[in-house]
């Protein structure tokens, strides 16, 4: 039976009981062995198998009863968010942000408040200053479509929003940097005229925008 070897050893015990689940070693609803004799099969301690176990609860494969044992909730596990993202290609995870920030600025256009459209005006002002570096301009771009997201005041829209920035940045940076060229009128207009849709309240017009802007944002990767 293989057994841990190296690496952190909760989280070499958990994939190891998570190959075991998905090859069909316990049902659906089974009671797994206990600390005791996990321990040894996995070749690590009880407290290791009580923080593997606490992991795969907390991607939803176990569920642990009081008084009664843990038992197995789900036959695999979503994949982590941060993976996907991490082998997603830069058009990938652009063709995403059309879906949700096109919704998103619908949604602005609908929900915004004087504060939203008083931030979304300063994020655009602070996109239009001067930019010592490309980074210091994709940050500000990025801070001008969070504002636009913050607008909609949906929090699922913004955590999703947020866990693409990480993976986003570097790749935008590393584009702009091999195009030689930004901040263009052109694009900047595209921006305003987005804040103006939402401004106005026409949840059409701002979704197209969105998505049009975006969409010419992945048309020049290809």
């Amino acid at each position: 039976m293989r057994q841990v070897v190296r690496g952190t050893l909760a989280d070499q015990a958990a994939a190891l009981l998570l190959d075991r689940i998905r090859a069909g070693e316990w049902a659906l609803g089974a009671r797994l062995p206990g600390e005791t004799t996990l321990g040894p099969q996995l070749g690590v301690g009880r407290s290791t198998v009580r923080e593997a176990i606490r992991q795969l609860a907390g991607r939803g494969v176990l569920v642990s009863r009081q008084g009664a044992g843990v038992f197995v909730a789900a036959l695999d596990a979503a994949e982590d968010w941060d993976a996907v993202l991490q082998r997603a290609d830069i058009l990938s995870v652009i063709e995403a942000r059309v879906a949700i920030e096109s919704e998103a600025a619908a949604l602005a256009a609908a929900r915004r408040t004087p504060a939203d459209l008083r931030a979304i005006r300063r994020a655009l002002g602070a996109r239009a200053g001067e930019h010592t570096s490309i980074e210091s301009y994709v940050d500000a771009d990025t801070a001008f479509h969070r504002s636009v997201v913050a607008a909609a005041h949906n929090p699922i829209l913004g955590e999703m929003f947020d866990g693409f920035t990480p993976r986003l940045r570097p790749a935008m940076v590393d584009m702009l940097r091999i195009r030689g060229v930004h901040d263009t009128a052109a694009d900047h207009r595209a921006h305003e005229e987005l804040a103006a849709s939402i401004a106005d309240r026409d949840a059409t017009e701002a979704a197209r925008r969105s998505r049009a802007h975006l969409t010419g944002l992945a048309e020049a990767l290809a």
